[in-house]
């Protein structure tokens, strides 16, 4: 999941001031993490509670309070901020922006799906809200089991109907800021089928000009299960994080190796 959270990182300081450039700082002295990254360790604590609805319910608006002004939605942090545990009906790319740990948490590909379409449910019940999650998870559990990108392209296009035969230099020209699944995941994932490795996929994502946090988020968990993230990314995006913050992501990593052994 970090590879998630440096996309957010670096994206952080491009989401309301577009740029359609490869040619960027990449990790700026202006960037921070965002209600991606919260969010995604939200997530990662449920999973590690029990992965009940509840878990995701609670953990989603504890990390929300606790980290109340990282740029989160208008309807989910009034969902968050409040006693409504109903979902609100939402297919923004927040349920595909979070739902990285998932993809690692699990052992088959039909698990994945299944926990990313339970994770997306708590808030994000509309079809198209629960697909962006589905199909960004099962990229990643692909990437990291040794699919090539053309066996990923594939299963995506054929499970769940997302153009991916576009090129970035085809979407750049005309593409603008839009935080719907339909409309940043496909993008997200081509972004990642393009890249050379993974900085490359970080670099793609934000130079179409879009969401660019979240965009640079999706693409960056999938291209980290497809190349790993060098060692000095990883480094410099943990310094982001405060100690909460990155006790949830050792404790995760700790959980997780555990689970594979």
């Amino acid at each position: 999941m970090l590879g998630a959270i440096i996309g957010d990182i670096v994206g952080s300081i491009y989401e309301f001031y577009p740029i359609k450039t490869k040619e960027f700082t990449f990790f700026h002295e202006k960037c921070f993490f965002t209600d991606d990254t919260v969010l995604t360790l939200a997530i990662a604590q449920a999973l590690m509670d029990g992965g009940k609805e509840t878990d995701y319910i609670k953990n989603l608006k504890t990390f929300t309070i606790n980290y109340d002004r990282r740029r989160y939605g208008g309807r989910f942090i009034r969902w968050a901020l409040n006693d409504d545990q109903e979902a609100y009906n939402s297919y923004g790319n927040g349920s595909a922006m979070r739902v990285s740990p998932v993809a690692w948490w699990f052992n088959t590909l039909k698990e994945v799906e299944s926990a990313a379409k339970d994770s997306a449910l708590v808030t994000h019940s509309h079809p198209e809200g629960i697909k962006g999650a589905q199909a960004t998870a099962a990229c990643i559990y692909l990437a990291r089991t040794g699919a090539s990108k053309e066996e990923i392209k594939n299963y995506i296009e054929k499970s769940y109907a997302y153009d991916l035969s576009r090129s970035l230099a085809a979407i750049r020209p005309d593409y603008s800021y839009d935080i719907t699944c339909q409309g940043s995941v496909p993008e997200a994932i081509i972004a990642f089928l393009e890249s050379a490795d993974y900085e490359d996929t970080i670099r793609n994502a934000i130079s179409l000009g879009g969401d660019a946090d979240t965009l640079a988020a999706i693409a960056g968990s999938i291209a980290e299960g497809f190349y790993g993230i060098p060692n000095e990314f990883k480094e410099m995006a943990l310094s982001y994080l405060d100690e909460d913050l990155c006790e949830v992501y050792n404790e995760f990593k700790i959980r997780l190796e555990m689970k594979q052994q």
